[in-house]
């Protein structure tokens, strides 16, 4: 135990360095050379990302009244998206330089490799939560997607619509999707993950993160075209908000995940140095209490009449 603390302190420090390196990871992966942007309170950023949330509303109903403009600028109701297939919904925007990009790309590798087709089997259908997102953008989007997705003849399976605030509002409302935007920098403070739903517009599993099992993904839309709803999954939220792109670092988002991360695992080796500590320090006040020649044998007590 007395060499336990020296070998275990090149652990401490790596488990305290841990969020440093976290953001220069994240800070190294973006490109920057794009104008610069006024940089938020922090405050009101702690403020905002305090509202974020995304509950699950399993067996709820969208709003399929609602309108959106499809890639080609033109009106369709939220029903046009609905009623022949179930319907994977990711709840983006468009021009996002976060993580909506990868909750795109994570959802394109899952639905690869499934034996379902997009179009046949299933639609994709990605709304932008930002009223400013046009048409041209969702369709360069769209434009993207298809070309990693490649399986020919899948275009009409992917929708990527945008819309007023009050369709944008009343849909994130029906599926629990919380969002705040930063007046000062336009961006939108949200969580990542998608919902798969029934051809009746109910939802009826919910993926967070930007990684999605493939095979749960196959059986939520196998179970969502019969009309069935899964049951609720533990969530841990990933937020996308405030890239600052004066300096091109994250400001809130995985870092802050991994900060979180490196933090629980240095108070978790914390209280295992205190409890060996306190475990030696009883031990010791054990063998204080033993005779001090243990080999010494005990004295002979005289029997009667001795």
């Amino acid at each position: 135990m007395n060499n336990l603390i020296p070998r275990l302190l090149p652990a401490i420090a790596l488990m305290f360095a841990l969020p440093t390196s976290a953001t220069a990871v994240a800070d190294e992966a973006v490109p920057l050379g794009t104008p610069p942007a006024t940089i938020s309170d922090p405050e009101s950023l702690a403020t905002a990302a305090s509202k974020v949330k995304f509950e699950q509303k399993l067996g709820g109903q969208v709003p399929l009244n609602a309108i959106f403009r499809d890639e080609e600028g033109r009106e369709t109701p939220l029903a046009a998206c609905f009623g022949r297939r179930p319907v994977v919904l990711a709840l983006v925007f468009h021009r996002c330089p976060l993580l909506c990009n990868q909750v795109l790309a994570g959802l394109t590798r899952t639905l690869k490799p499934l034996p379902l087709q997009a179009g046949v089997d299933f639609d994709v259908v990605a709304v932008s939560i930002d009223p400013e997102d046009t048409p041209e953008s969702a369709a360069a989007k769209k434009a993207g997607y298809l070309e990693r997705y490649d399986r020919p003849g899948s275009e009409a399976g992917w929708r990527f619509l945008t819309g007023p605030k009050e369709s944008i509002e009343a849909l994130c409302e029906s599926v629990g999707f919380a969002y705040v935007q930063d007046p000062a920098t336009k961006q939108f403070a949200h969580a990542a993950g998608i919902v798969v739903l029934t051809p009746g517009g109910q939802p009826a599993q919910y993926f967070f993160g930007i990684d999605y099992p493939p095979k749960e993904v196959d059986a939520a839309v196998r179970r969502a075209a019969e009309g069935r709803v899964g049951s609720r999954i533990a969530s841990l939220l990933l937020l996308c908000y405030d890239y600052d792109m004066a300096t091109g670092k994250f400001t809130l988002s995985i870092v802050r995940v991994l900060r979180a991360f490196g933090t629980l695992t240095a108070l978790s080796l914390g209280l295992y140095l205190f409890l060996m500590l306190r475990r030696e320090r009883r031990e010791r006040a054990g063998d204080g209490d033993l005779p001090r020649d243990a080999d010494a044998a005990p004295t002979a007590v005289d029997g009667p009449g001795t």
